[in-house]
């Protein structure tokens, strides 16, 4: 019988990080062993133990503010950054909401992904499991815990979580609640759950390939890229979020208009909002200048090509510059560049974006479907805002990252990115030699998964 490791504290600063990592592997071989049920009874516990602390992580939430105030004025941590920190009663309530959200899902462990019988008596079967540990690096948003925390729950995974320094007590205030709930639980190991606290941890995270089985980062495109060249353990995350929205000549442009002024300003410091506006040049004069007195009533800063303008003359439309259309700006600015039909639209969206998530506004389905066939992008959307680019949205009850890659996972990763897959044989003496010989022959005959055996 396996020991259940000891409920220890927050991990400190002095505990070694590979200390740390055995820790959660050997959480995760017991969370994997764990029922959907019993994990599903934790994960209620704890999003009720975070509204019950809401006034806890409030408290810490403000001292992580106050603190960054100097770093805000003096330009050292940027206005998106100092906004994804801040937490609100209404975001620990979504906290929680989420939590719960994901005890609704089907269970992703055991799953019968294929069978197939590869001879009489011998019979294979492809059946979904944990990934086992993930190094979870974020900035800023300390909300992202929950998501990432009960994703990995769900999934029999164990998490060790890496925050910014900006928000390091609210981080603290969430894992300690997380933790000290699971305590209360003795089959569930609070070592499934850890918190890493300094720059110099995460390095020596990167190295620990024998007990970290995945890396997800999310945060600016430098730290990502650091990450991926510095570790030899998988990374699953995004560089950047360049995500555009192309209006199509055949756009109803009333759409248009509330679709563009959504996916820029309804939250723009966040990876699916829109940094580019595409506009067919047969409706830019009619579209364009309703669209900008739009976006300037909600503070966005434009920035646009020649003819964009041209068409908006007295509007205080900055020159937009080669790097513009490469910047996830990530706050309330929008470059805007008229275009001579889909084809240039498609071309620039292959060129500068990040493979995140685009738009095309039209009421021509041939057009849309030319649009997300050939846009490579983990997202292509018709009619709809950038923003509907997560994991709750999509009913995944949480995410703990977008994948820009095509291997492994993409978009918006809920459980089933979490989890892998092993294959079962079971026979009855049945030898290799037997078939090498001739003596025996393969049949290779796909059994329905979903029957039992």
């Amino acid at each position: 019988m396996t020991a259940v490791p000891d409920k220890t504290q927050l991990a400190t600063s002095s505990d070694r990080v590979a200390d740390v990592a055995a820790r959660a592997r050997a959480a995760s071989r017991l969370l994997a062993k764990l029922s959907n049920g019993r994990r599903n009874e934790a994960l209620l516990a704890i999003g009720d133990a975070i509204d019950a602390a809401r006034d806890a992580i409030l408290d810490a939430n403000r001292r992580d503010c106050a603190a960054a105030q100097p770093a805000v004025a003096s330009g050292k941590l940027s206005s998106a950054m100092f906004k994804r920190m801040q937490v609100s009663e209404r975001g620990i309530q979504e906290m929680s909401t989420r939590v719960r959200d994901v005890t609704r899902l089907p269970d992703p462990l055991g799953r019968r992904l294929a069978a197939t019988e590869l001879d009489d008596g011998l019979v294979l079967y492809k059946e979904s499991c944990p990934l086992g540990v993930i190094g979870f690096i974020f900035e800023s948003r300390p909300d992202v815990i929950p998501q990432a925390a009960s994703l990995t729950l769900k999934s029999g995974n164990a998490v060790i979580l890496k925050g910014g320094s900006e928000a390091a007590n609210t981080n603290e205030a969430i894992v300690t609640v997380w933790r000290e709930c699971l305590q209360k639980l003795s089959d569930v190991p609070a070592d499934s759950v850890q918190l890493l606290h300094s720059r110099a941890d995460v390095m020596e995270l990167l190295s620990l390939s024998n007990d970290v089985d995945l890396i997800v980062p999310r945060g600016s495109r430098e730290m990502v890229e650091f990450i991926m060249q510095n570790s030899r353990i998988p990374v699953l995350g995004h560089g950047e979020g360049i995500c555009h929205v192309y209006v199509d000549r055949a756009a109803d442009l009333d759409q248009a208009v509330k679709i563009t002024v959504d996916s820029k300003a309804q939250y723009p410091a966040v990876c699916n909002a829109a940094e580019t506006l595409l506009v067919h040049q047969e409706v830019a004069a009619q579209f364009l200048p309703v669209a900008a007195a739009k976006l300037k009533e909600a503070g966005v800063e434009l920035r646009g090509c020649p003819k964009t303008i041209a068409l908006l003359k007295g509007m205080d439309v900055i020159p937009a510059t080669e790097e513009d259309w490469a910047t996830e700006y990530s706050d309330l600015i929008l470059s805007i560049k008229v275009v001579a039909n889909e084809e240039q639209a498609i071309a620039h969206i292959n060129r500068y974006g990040s493979r995140h998530t685009d738009t095309i506004v039209t009421e021509d389905s041939e057009a849309a479907r030319q649009f997300m066939d050939e846009v490579d992008a983990a997202g292509v959307f018709q009619n709809a805002s950038t923003r509907f680019a997560d994991g709750f949205r999509y009913g995944f009850g949480a995410e703990i990252g977008i994948s820009n890659s095509k291997l492994h996972a993409r978009g918006p990763v809920g459980l089933e990115g979490l989890t892998s897959y092993k294959y079962k044989l079971f026979g009855q003496g049945h030898t290799v030699a037997e078939y090498a010989s001739g003596l025996k022959q393969f049949k290779h005959r796909s059994l329905d998964p979903s029957k039992p055996d």
